[in-house]
């Protein structure tokens, strides 16, 4: 039974790791420009992707694992958990992390800057000459690259020769063994707990200015959508336009049939201004016919009406995604002020919180949904794809800046393969954030012992496990600061939340910066939100006809991803009687 159970978990996470595969080449697919894709940046920023999601997720595999072992209704360790069993389940554990931690660490700061090296390195010319060979092309990438490696180096040797924090080892808080068994490591661990230590903290600076940002946006764009015109309206309205412009050219040109000086100054300016528009009105037409499927086959035109279909489930998302936020918000913002208030050593071990002494409702949500396995994965999958869309609206509206130089801009079908290798280095980190984020702030007992309980009552033999089926009332949860020495022999600890603890208590700066981020976090969400509330959402159309431009100019202009939300016309793929312009386009046209 057991190896039927721990066989279910490891092979959910391999389906969910599938799925995350799949969201990452979506990512990569639906935000880099077509025109400049290369093969190395795409493999490379999928790959990355996936495996920092692949770290996040792998939370809940470890908790459903440790809580395996014990019966949550009972109160008491399984009969086939014997302590070698559940150390074999927790080293298993703590092989992985390791690996996912540093993998993450070395596409970080290794493989992704030396892609980006490599994709700079590329000289059509030279290639095409046979100047360039791959091998010139390899060292030069490695030139630029030694300067991370020296980085990395440094970063590994610093912690592993760091001491620990002394005030920890002296704290009187800490002599309970669970807090003493955060302080025995080796070098090795060491090292890589220093590494990630600041990695993270980093990560915090930046999830704390675009994910708080996105968290706020996203539900809020969903919902109020800018009001465009459909795609049958547009296709009616654009040809209409393109023949009054055609028109008009052929009166002007008429006036210069027979002159020997050819149009005077105005009428050549509005003749050039015409040819303009005429150019931006063909791309708009030819725009309009690929949206709505025209001359493509039937599963294109299929996919076309069934999400004009969907469309207006936006609202509803977008109302579901903001109650989440707030939910999220509330829970986050309970949890550190229990933190600030009961921490058991406050800056001293980086605001490590023995239990929780406050109802917080996400935490409360995964630790009663974790007593059957998979709803909590399911649940733990959407919140952190949440956290993941969020930050990736978050860089999208602000950019990749330097204060307030904007160095890249991520928009979808848009994206250099600069700026997606940059900021898949800003999600690398990031996610490490989130990772912290959701285990200390969000849900810090579900992270931490899951739906584990333990009898509060005396042994009556020992090395017995005392029996609570007649006294239900002293099935206690499992907390890091359970007086009864029993807890410890039937409580087990996650993998990551003893990890993150390690972190906090062995470098407090680390806690203490990361734990006071999270309030700048939620005062910048708040900030976000009450200002995208009150206000109106437009269509960007000098950014739309700079795209199509643009696209045209590639010859790619099937790559848009433009929608037209005039839900009833995409669905029956006709346009309305009037074909006159609307206020949109008629703004649109004057400002061509």
């Amino acid at each position: 039974m057991a190896l039927i159970q721990t066989s279910l978990i490891w092979v959910t996470y391999a389906v969910a790791i599938v799925i995350l595969l799949a969201i990452a080449a979506i990512f990569v697919y639906l935000y880099q420009t077509p025109r400049d894709r290369a093969a190395s940046v795409t493999t490379v920023c999928i790959f990355t992707t996936s495996a920092l999601l692949a770290t996040v997720l792998l939370t809940p595999v470890d908790i459903a694992l440790v809580s395996s072992t014990s019966s949550s209704r009972d109160g008491r360790k399984k009969d086939w958990a014997t302590p070698d069993r559940v150390e074999n389940i927790v080293y298993t554990l703590q092989i992985v992390y390791y690996t996912l931690y540093s993998l993450d660490a070395l596409l970080c700061l290794l493989v992704v800057p030396f892609t980006y090296f490599w994709y700079e390195e590329y000289d059509e010319d030279a290639t095409a000459d046979g100047t360039q060979t791959v091998g010139s092309r390899l060292w030069g990438a490695f030139k630029y690259t030694i300067a991370f490696i020296v980085l990395v180096v440094i970063l590994f040797l610093v912690g592993f020769f760091v001491p620990f924090a002394k005030k920890a080892k002296q704290d009187k808080h800490l002599d309970l063994d669970f807090f003493k068994h955060l302080l025995d490591q080796n070098h090795g661990e060491r090292a890589l707990t220093f590494a990630l230590g600041l990695l993270i903290t980093i990560g915090t600076i930046i999830y704390v200015i675009y994910t708080a940002a996105g968290l706020a946006l996203l539900p809020v764009a969903l919902i109020k959508s800018a009001p465009s015109i459909s795609t049958p309206s547009l296709a009616a309205n654009t040809a209409s336009q393109l023949e009054q412009n055609r028109e008009r050219q052929r009166q002007l040109e008429g006036r210069n049939e027979g002159r020997e000086d050819g149009l005077d100054a105005r009428d050549r300016r509005e003749l050039e201004s015409l040819v303009r528009e005429e150019r931006t009105l063909i791309r708009r037409e030819r725009l309009a016919v690929e949206s709505s499927g025209e001359d493509r086959n039937w599963l294109v035109k299929s996919w076309i009406k069934i999400e004009a279909v969907f469309r207006p489930l936006k609202l509803i998302g977008g109302l579901l995604l903001m109650i989440v936020a707030l939910f999220i918000f509330a829970s986050m913002l309970i949890t550190g002020i229990d933190k600030a208030k009961n921490s058991v050593c406050k800056v001293g071990c980086g605001y490590i919180l023995g239990h929780i002494n406050i109802f917080q409702p996400i935490n409360w949500i995964f630790v009663k949904s974790s007593k059957v396995f998979p709803i909590d994965y399911i649940l733990f999958l959407l919140l952190v794809l949440f956290f993941f869309s969020a930050s990736v609206v978050g860089i999208a509206t602000v950019g990749i800046r330097f204060l307030w130089i904007v160095l890249f801009k991520i928009r979808k079908g848009h994206t250099s393969p600069q700026a997606l290798l940059m900021a898949t280095v800003m999600l690398t980190l990031i996610v490490l954030a989130i990772n912290y984020s959701v285990v200390m702030m969000v849900a810090p007992q579900y992270a931490t012992f899951g739906p584990q309980t333990y009898c509060d009552r005396a042994s009556r033999h020992p090395g017995e496990q005392p029996d609570c089926s007649n006294h239900r009332n002293a099935i206690k949860h499992c907390t890091e600061l359970a007086d009864n020495p029993v807890a410890k022999d039937v409580c087990t600890p996650s993998v990551v939340s003893t990890f993150i603890n390690r972190v906090t208590i062995n470098f407090p700066v680390f806690g203490v910066i990361n734990f006071w981020a999270q309030f700048a976090f939620l005062g910048i969400y708040l900030i976000v939100f009450i200002t995208t509330l009150f206000r109106t959402p437009h269509l960007d159309t000098e950014q739309l006809d700079a795209d199509l431009e643009e696209e045209e100019e590639e010859g790619l202009l099937a790559s848009t991803g433009r929608r037209f939300n005039a839900t009833w016309q995409d669905i029956t793929g006709r346009a309305k009687k009037n074909y006159g312009t609307t206020n949109g386009a008629d703004g649109e046209h004057n400002g061509a």
